[in-house]
Formats: structure tokens, C-alpha cells, sequence
């Protein structure tokens, strides 16, 4: 058998397609079906049922992807050893950030990478929670920005910040003259929700427990509405839609001086509000952290990363160590 055996079986299994899976390679199906039949025959096992449109991958299959997975990194390992031996900061470092974190701290940390450490660019990729810790377990990319929770799947983790949300009202509504909020006055409101798949939804509707069940039928859209982007969110809020919250670094600095500067701009047709607790618990936070595979041998590259993190401005968050 040969690696690239191994990298066509494990993408099969990640694209349950065999013209996908091929695509993912940059190889032929022929060329990737026939690959894979070598290695069946040489093994004496089915890896795949393969049906009208659609492949699965046989309870046996599974473990030896499993353990194909395990050798490749293993392999790559040696490319990374080698390669710290030179620079340990050489080539690029293939980062994974959320949606609702990515516009607010990519243009800094961008910067700030190219400062610090120009030898070591970044091949950035934005997606969902769920999605982005399918990459890390392939391989496909080394480390990841995120929000917690997600499910437990033995990576290894570095608190960053933890940052606060902010309600996000129009200018002309009965609260937007105050300083703060509460989560329970929220909750008698139309509530602008992100679309399923946002982990920062799940984060709102903790906050706000209530939309919980407006968010999944037909019957609660008078009291929730749903868009792709907080940027969308936002210029709905400004138009008088409803309200939402966002997180504190996706407040632009011009919202937030003094009223009258500036009108104009749906930010400036935002009011963004500190929620506070009605109770005087902690105002609602999420805790953002760096995750990579225990495998991962770029120590040094993780450390300059969370370094270039921490040089970033991140207003209004607490730094964590």
C-alpha cells in the first residue's frame, strides 16, 4: 500500500463521493477508483458499499480510515520535523476561523502575522464550528479559532479572550438612550437570530431562552427572524426590524462615541447596549479559543500565532493567559 492510497481512502470517507473525493485530490476518478480497488484486493476487505449515488464506508472500512488518518499525520510529521530543523516558523500555517470572528480580528491578526513572523503566512479558511473540527481531525487545516462549547474531540486548547455581547438596537427605540440592558427586557422583543449552523445563535439563545421556540416554526416568525451574516443583522436592526445581540468586537469604534458624531451609516443607525444581568450575575460572554490537533508538531508556530493574537487590539474583551 502507499500514502497516496491512504489520502484517496480517507477522502472518500470525508466526501462520502467518489467524484468529490477525486476532485479533493486532484486526480481522476478512474484514476482514484482504481487506487482504491488496488488497496481492497491487496487487503482482502471491502472498504466502501458503493450504491446508486451514494458511499458508505463498512464498519471495518472505518478503522483502517481511522488508522490511515493516523499514518498520514504521522507522515507529515516527518515533513514538519524537517522542516523545524531549518526554521521552525517556515511556510504557512493553515488557520481556521469561525463566521462571527473572522471580520472582526482577521484584518488585525493579518497584519500582525506579517509583522512578526512574514516566513510563516496564513491560508485562512472561515466556516462553521461543526465543519471546522472535521478539518482539523483530516488534516485539512492545522488550528482553529473558536467559540466554546463544542464537543469534546481530544484537541488540544488555549483559552484567547472572552468577550461580552452587546445588544443591538435601532436608534429610534425606547431603549436606545439608555447605558444598559437587560436579557429579560430582550426577551419581550423581535429578536434577529443568525441562521442554524452559527454557533453564536446557540449563544443568543441562551441569553434569550425564549426564542427558542419561536426559532424552529412557522407560527414564531412574528417574533424571530433569521439572517445569513451579523453584518446582515445589523443593517436589519438599523432599519427597524428588530433587535439582536453581537459580540463585542464586531461594534465598530464609531458606534459608540457620543451621539450625535456622525449620523448617517446604518452602524450610526445602531445603538449598541451592555447587556446586564438582572440578578447582578456576569453579563453574557463567550469564551474564544485556539485549537489544534495533540499531533500537530508546530509548537513554535501555535505560540508565535497566539502571540500575534494577543498583540491585536481586541477592545472591550479580557485577555486570557
Amino acid at each position: 500500500m502507499t500514502l497516496t492510497e491512504l489520502k484517496y481512502i480517507v477522502a472518500v470517507a470525508r466526501e462520502r463521493h467518489f467524484g468529490k473525493a477525486a476532485e479533493a485530490c486532484y486526480v481522476s476518478q478512474p484514476t482514484l477508483s482504481v487506487a482504491i480497488k488496488k488497496l481492497e484486493d491487496e487487503l482482502e476487505v471491502k472498504l466502501f458499499e458503493r450504491s446508486a449515488g451514494e458511499v458508505t464506508v463498512t464498519p471495518l472500512g472505518e478503522q483502517i480510515v481511522q488508522q490511515a488518518q493516523s499514518v498520514l499525520d504521522q507522515a507529515a510529521s516527518i515533513k514538519e520535523i524537517a522542516k523545524r530543523g531549518k526554521d521552525p516558523l517556515a511556510g504557512p500555517l493553515n488557520l481556521g476561523v469561525i463566521y462571527t470572528i473572522g471580520p472582526y480580528l482577521l484584518p488585525d491578526l493579518v497584519r500582525q502575522v506579517i509583522s512578526r513572523t512574514p516566513q510563516m503566512p496564513l491560508v485562512l479558511q472561515e466556516n462553521f464550528t461543526v465543519k471546522l473540527l472535521e478539518m482539523l481531525r483530516a488534516g485539512e487545516i492545522d488550528c482553529a479559532i473558536m467559540a466554546e462549547p463544542f464537543p469534546d474531540t481530544g484537541l488540544a486548547m488555549a483559552p484567547l479572550y472572552d468577550e461580552p455581547f452587546m445588544a443591538a438596537l435601532p436608534t429610534k427605540h425606547k431603549f436606545a438612550d439608555r447605558d444598559s440592558i437587560t436579557s429579560e427586557e430582550l426577551q419581550s422583543e423581535t429578536m434577529l437570530l443568525l441562521g442554524t449552523g452559527h454557533c453564536f445563535r446557540d449563544h443568543v439563545l441562551e441569553v434569550c431562552p425564549e426564542f427558542a421556540r419561536f426559532s424552529s416554526n412557522a407560527e414564531g416568525i412574528r417574533k424571530s427572524f433569521e439572517g445569513s451574516s451579523l453584518e446582515t443583522i445589523k443593517h436589519m436592526v438599523a432599519s427597524g426590524m428588530g433587535v439582536t445581540l453581537v459580540p463585542r468586537l464586531s461594534v465598530p469604534a464609531e458606534a459608540l462615541k457620543p451621539k450625535g458624531k456622525g449620523r448617517g451609516s446604518s452602524e450610526q443607525m445602531v445603538r449598541y447596549l451592555p447587556v446586564r444581568d438582572a440578578q447582578d450575575r456576569e453579563p453574557p460572554t463567550r469564551r474564544v479559543v485556539l485549537a489544534w490537533r495533540r499531533t500537530f508538531t508546530r509548537y513554535e508556530a501555535i505560540a508565535a500565532l497566539r502571540n500575534a493574537i494577543y498583540a491585536c487590539e481586541l477592545p472591550g474583551v479580557k485577555r486570557l493567559s
